[in-house]
């Protein structure tokens, strides 16, 4: 339900920025067939640009160095108060998904009806060998739709044969299956009101196509237009057609049928399409951030080799003075007493049962703190610790924190840990850096 919610939205923003672009670039021009076109791409484009998903990756802002262990899920449930909250916040999003399916459904059910009555109305009315069916008893002189032309009974046969002109001129050019497809997608954005916007501009095309088509026949035009206007009153039928005489469009038609023809070179503005759509894309596109660490994709920190050590050891050196927490992890140096800690040695520290029984040992020794579960507070936390040469921990601090319930929780833990195999230098055992992520997960 959410997925669909968001997804409809995020359409409803392509087809503003769309409409606004033919808008203010287009809708002035008479390159019509340039105008039909960019309308159902933008109609198109709206409807499968929302699936489109950006992978970016995050890097954190720490340098992370020695054995780095694999994340380890502490989860827990939310209490009751905030599983009442939820609940009150999916019962308020069941409300609108209600509504919107509510709409769905009339839409699509008045689009059926409107079919079903044209399919009637041809069936009765339909002759032999014939694409003109002639029908008494609507309010509009002519229109067509499904490979027919519909002329009304009434209409002189001066002026229906005017009228079967301009309309075979909308089943040439398909017209009737735009105003399928228009109509398709305005049951499903029927709470958008850039949807109806665009509605109006794409019959509107439609129409200036058949009229310039009737006009570069011969057809006079003063006659022409006089038709136009004698039909005026007379236009309210099916919505899926193009009536001849839309009494909302009369004025534009006319002013349309004596504008000067708009360069080629006009269409070069469709250059600021690109920058614009480029920008909500990147605003309104499901951004997936992705910050799980593995050993291949983080920066670990690499020193010169001592010169007792071979090309399987590394020691760390002093890294620049990192902001906090990063100043609670004390760098050992070369001049100090303290032996020198190791990122990388030729035998690892190991522990009882290998890395997977360390991992299972911080999930199934790990506690969700309840104070964090009352604030639904979660997150990850990244420790870090030394395995000393005896085996124990020490130098337990906290690299990436969360809260501070769960970075406390995440130290204890790893506080407990019981002995390890020291790991080894030359024969000897030495202290070796390891990282733990422990993320804390409400469900």
């Amino acid at each position: 339900m959410n997925t669909l919610f968001i997804y409809m939205v995020k359409v409803a923003v392509y087809l503003i920025a769309f409409y606004l672009v033919y808008s203010i670039m287009l809708s002035r021009d008479t390159s019509y067939g340039r105008n039909r076109a960019f309308i159902l791409l933008s109609l198109a484009s709206a409807m499968i640009f929302p699936f489109f998903t950006l992978q970016t990756i995050k890097p954190l802002d720490i340098q992370l160095f020695g054995k780095l262990l694999s994340e380890v899920f502490i989860t827990a449930t939310s209490n009751g108060k905030e599983a009442l909250n939820s609940g009150s916040a999916a019962g308020q999003l069941q409300i609108v998904y209600s509504i919107y399916i509510t709409g769905v459904i009339v839409f699509v059910f008045k689009l059926l009806i409107d079919l079903l009555n044209l399919l009637f109305l041809i069936i009765r009315q339909k002759n032999k060998g014939s694409r003109i069916i002639r029908f008494h008893g609507f309010n509009t002189a002519g229109f067509s739709a499904m490979g027919y032309i519909f002329i009304n009974t009434r209409l002189s046969p001066e002026d229906a044969g005017e009228i079967i002109k301009h309309e075979q001129n909308h089943l040439r050019r398909n017209h009737f299956i735009d105003i399928i497809f228009i109509e398709t997608i305005k049951a499903f954005q029927w709470f958008n009101p850039v949807v109806y916007l665009f509605n109006r501009s794409l019959r509107a095309i439609h129409k200036y196509q058949a009229d310039k088509e009737c006009l570069s026949s011969g057809v006079p035009m003063v006659n022409y237009q006089c038709l136009l206007l004698s039909q005026v009153f007379k236009s309210r039928t099916f919505n899926l057609t193009n009536s001849f005489s839309n009494p909302s469009l009369i004025k534009k038609r006319i002013i349309m049928m004596t504008k000067k023809r708009t360069s080629a070179l006009a269409s070069i503005k469709l250059l600021i399409v690109v920058p614009i759509i480029g920008l909500v894309f990147l605003a309104v596109s499901a951004c997936r951030q992705n910050t799980n660490l593995s050993e291949n994709q983080t920066n670990v920190i690499t020193t010169p080799q001592s010169p007792q050590s071979d090309s399987k050891s590394a020691t760390i050196s002093p890294p620049p003075p990192p902001p906090p927490p990063l100043s609670e992890v004390k760098e050992v140096k070369e001049e100090s007493k303290e032996p020198t800690i190791f990122v990388i040695v030729e035998e690892m520290p190991m522990f009882p049962g290998g890395d997977a029984a360390l991992l299972a040992y911080l999930r199934e020794n790990a506690v969700y703190p309840e104070k964090a579960k009352e604030n639904n507070v979660q997150g990850r936390v990244i420790i870090n610790f030394c395995v000393t040469p005896t085996g124990g921990v020490s130098k337990i601090s906290v690299l990436k924190s969360v809260d501070p319930e769960l970075d406390k929780e995440a130290m204890r833990v790893v506080s407990t840990l019981p002995k390890f195999k020291p790991g080894k230098q030359g024969g000897k055992p030495v202290p070796v850096w390891y990282q733990a992520f422990i993320n804390f997960k409400l469900q």
